[in-house]
């Protein structure tokens, strides 16, 4: 039933994920601490009206945070993705498991759970389907993370993280490329219209 959680100025590096079993959570303050990434797990706190992350090591936040439908208040000043935002991110190559279980999964390979090995059924069956509609392709463990801006209440453009299953698929969402600037800005607009009546404050500076 725990409403208000001030876990403010403690050195704290990482966020438990199990901070979202607090279904009655309102207000949740973890300013002044080394914070670098959110889990998405907090999405799950239906109940959040604040979320206070001033003075962190945020340079991105997950798109999951889109979810937090009562949130009237986000504050985010101090953090790196207030004042320098990420483009380019680090892409690990795919295992040899992976790029089979793309495979398999892409060409639509039929099998049955006699054909395979217990482990690489349940393994196959964690694939996770590429955003970019111009792909059509799947990943498990290698996916490359990439920063999306997105448009809060017509005034402040906030870096979500999403993956691509590789590099050929991030320059259709790439906010670094120049030829991709309209597009960018395009879906920033209709997120916008999605996210506008749930943000009412942003507090960045």
């Amino acid at each position: 039933s725990l409403e208000f959680l001030y876990l403010g100025g403690n050195f704290i590096t990482a966020i438990p994920p199990e901070l979202a079993k607090l279904p009655s959570l309102r207000y949740l303050v973890l300013c002044d601490n080394k914070i670098q990434s959110i889990p998405p797990q907090l999405a799950q706190l239906h109940s959040l009206r604040s979320l206070s992350l001033h003075n962190n090591l945020l340079t991105y936040l997950p798109r999951e945070i889109l979810n937090l439908v009562h949130l009237d208040e986000l504050s985010l000043r101090g953090n790196p993705l207030v004042v320098r935002f990420v483009r380019d991110l680090t892409y690990n190559p795919p295992s040899l498991q992976e790029l089979a279980g793309r495979t398999v999964k892409t060409r639509n390979i039929p099998y049955t759970p006699s054909d395979l090995p217990e482990s690489l059924v349940r393994y196959l069956s964690l694939a996770s389907n590429c955003p970019n509609p111009k792909c059509g392709g799947v990943y498990f463990d290698s996916c490359v993370r990439q920063i999306k801006f997105v448009d809060f209440c017509g005034k402040y453009r906030l870096p979500l993280m999403h993956y691509l299953c590789s590099p050929e698929c991030s320059s259709p969402f790439s906010s670094a490329s120049q030829s991709s600037t309209s597009q960018s800005e395009s879906d920033s607009e209709d997120e916008a219209s999605v996210a506008a009546h749930r943000m009412q404050k942003v507090l960045l500076g």
